[in-house]
């Protein structure tokens, strides 16, 4: 196995484990930034108003995105394994 082989395997991971991550990361950004609008608008700094819209929008995101992270992650893996051949050199 190269180096450079390495390193590529190691960004593809890497850019595979960010592209999974980013529907789910950037829902529960959009979700806290609504929901600290309206506690500053409203004054109300009640601590469980930010958790549990969060986890309610990332568990809906998760449905929602759960067919395509899943069907994403069986394609890297199946690339994975089709490599495997080339690290014996």
């Amino acid at each position: 196995m190269s180096v450079g082989f390495a390193i590529n395997l190691i960004r593809g991971a890497a850019l595979q484990a960010l592209m999974i991550a980013a529907p789910l990361l950037l829902v529960g950004l959009l979700v806290g930034l609504i929901i600290s609008i309206f506690q500053a608008t409203t004054s109300i700094q009640e601590q469980t108003l930010t958790f549990v819209p969060k986890i309610a929008a990332i568990l809906g995101a998760l449905i929602l995105f759960g067919p395509w992270i899943i069907v994403s992650m069986v394609q890297f893996t199946l690339r994975l394994f089709g490599r495997i051949p080339e690290l014996g050199g």
